[in-house]
């Protein structure tokens, strides 16, 4: 920690929130003159690697001044009236649950960025592209921040248009029909949330997510609060995707451009299940208690289905694409975070909160991969990648095949890596659930998830031999591919040493974490 006045932190977190707006808005405008020899559309990627480079140090430097002695404590807070006759409020704040994953968007936007500044996404302008990428983490950020319910829903909805534009303008094939399942699935989701935060606000007079915390459903009736906890886990499970609310997922992934299957996986999927710890744990916890067997079940089905669905993708001859393959372990991935909030405990939490990050820095570098292989290979299907014109990526492109197996294994939750915390925690917290909740049940909903990381090990280890070691009998006379350059390994070095960092010092997200899961649950009691 370094020592940071308070008014500059609130200055960081604002601008954190606001400055990618700003440089929308400047990406927008006509280039300004002086540019001779100088190609625009390189000058508008230049802008988007520098706004998102600024936004990234602002989060660097808030995380260095974050007091780590009481990570529970709001801090940074700016709190304005903004409507006073509904009693909303601009008001933003971060803790050791909001901080990581502010951290995780800046750093994956600023990859995204620098990685599009050298291979840029066939489509349209550069410039409408930068801005939205920049609209994009500005929402994000924000969702992160804010502290008021309906500031939250209009942060949660505005990052649906500039990615519904990424995906339909810069995607692959199927990408307008794609994109239509994305936005429509959302945004249906996302009514019945607005219900249920609309709902909390008018019985408790308020919208300010630190009171209602400490109220901690104090000021509404069980069925209020079930009827609450119902609309708002709706949309919630739409966005994060719970099973079976997911088949948006895979669809949006496969059609999506490198970038946006990036960020969606990255950090807009991290959205719903932080608004599970932020919102639904603490503001309802009697209807959460009612709902936490069923949202264990869908969790568990989840890990099972997305796991299943893999291994079918991955059986030679089903011509799999590997970034539907990815898509479809993402659910697997996320049921193990649902399952981690299901049994409200601090465990449990812990290893969802853990599982979130660990997911974003894993998952956004198979998303980068994958990229480079349909670069290389024209083509991202898997009996293509593993037959006789792709045999043996260690042969022909031992780097790129090395950093595949890693995130693989990275991925399956080898220890030692950051995978293997999330996933474990949550299973803790399956063992012991909270007070209240059936110790039988969810013995065996851990017992299942179990299974699931037995399957999700089997699929990708296949993957691995067929992508990485070719196919058996295949000749080894293929012409070598083109190894990682140089705006890679700027792009994906940081994933790899904070997926590194995070398996062989857990404390340093736990540290931050644990404190504030604790407050959470005992109603913003330290």
């Amino acid at each position: 920690m370094i020592d940071i006045s308070a008014s500059v932190m609130q200055f960081l977190l604002a601008f954190l929130v606001v400055g990618p707006l700003l440089g929308a808005v400047a990406a927008l405008l006509p280039a300004p003159p002086g540019l001779k020899g100088k190609s625009p559309d390189q000058a508008v990627l230049r802008h988007g690697v520098t706004v998102t480079g600024a936004i990234l140090l602002a989060a660097i430097v808030l995380a260095l001044g974050f007091d780590r002695d009481h990570p529970s404590t709001m801090q940074a807070t700016t709190d304005i009236k903004w409507i006073p006759t509904l009693n909303v409020r601009i008001h933003l704040g971060i803790d050791g649950i909001s901080l990581p994953l502010l951290v995780l968007t800046a750093l994956l936007t600023f990859l995204c960025a620098l990685y599009s500044y050298f291979k840029m996404p066939a489509g349209p302008s550069p410039k409408a592209f930068v801005a939205l990428l920049l609209v994009l983490e500005s929402g994000t950020l924000a969702t992160f921040a804010v502290l008021d319910l309906l500031l939250f829903f209009l942060a949660f909805e505005m990052v649906l248009i500039p990615m519904y534009f990424l995906i339909a303008r810069w995607g692959g094939e199927q990408r307008q029909a794609a994109a239509w399942k994305f936005i429509l699935y959302t945004l249906l989701g996302s009514v019945v949330m607005l219900l249920g935060l609309l709902l909390i606000g008018l019985k408790t007079g308020t919208f300010d997510m630190v009171a209602l915390a400490t109220d901690n459903g104090r000021g509404m009736t069980t069925s209020v609060q079930v009827i609450a906890v119902l609309a708002i886990g709706i949309g919630l499970a739409v966005k994060t995707p719970m099973w079976p609310l997911h088949s948006w997922l895979p669809d949006a992934h496969t059609a999506a451009p490198t970038v946006g299957s990036v960020l969606l996986a990255g950090v807009l999927l991290k959205m719903g299940t932080y608004g599970f710890v932020r919102i639904v744990l603490p503001i309802a916890p009697e209807g959460m208690h009612r709902f936490a067997p069923y949202l264990a079940a869908f969790a568990v089905a989840g890990i099972i289905y997305g796991s299943l669905a893999c291994l079918a993708l991955a059986k030679r001859g089903n011509k799999g694409d590997l970034k539907r393959l990815i898509a479809y372990s993402s659910v697997g991935h996320m049921g193990f975070v649902l399952l981690g909030i299901a049994s409200m405990t601090p465990t449990g939490v812990n290893g969802a909160l853990f599982a979130n990050i660990a997911h974003g820095l894993i998952t956004g570098l198979l998303f980068f991969l994958v990229g480079a292989l349909k670069d290389r290979y024209g083509t991202a299907d898997l009996d293509t990648l593993s037959g006789a014109t792709g045999a043996a990526l260690y042969g022909r492109a031992p780097r790129l095949g090395g950093l595949v197996a890693f995130a693989a294994v990275a991925s399956l939750g080898l220890p030692g890596l950051a995978g293997f915390w999330g996933e474990m925690l949550s299973m803790f917290g399956a063992f012991n659930p909270a007070d209240g909740l059936s110790r039988p049940a969810f013995v065996t909903f851990m017992s299942i998830a179990a299974v699931g990381t037995l399957l999700t090990a089997a699929y990708l280890l296949v993957v691995v031999r067929r992508v990485c070691m070719g196919t058996p009998g295949t000749q080894p006379q293929e012409p070598r591919l083109v190894d990682v350059q140089g705006y890679e390994v700027a792009s994906w070095s940081p994933l790899v040493a904070l997926t590194v960092l995070a398996g062989l010092w857990p404390a340093v997200l736990l540290g931050l974490t644990d404190p504030a899961v604790h407050k959470l649950l005992a109603g913003g009691k330290s």
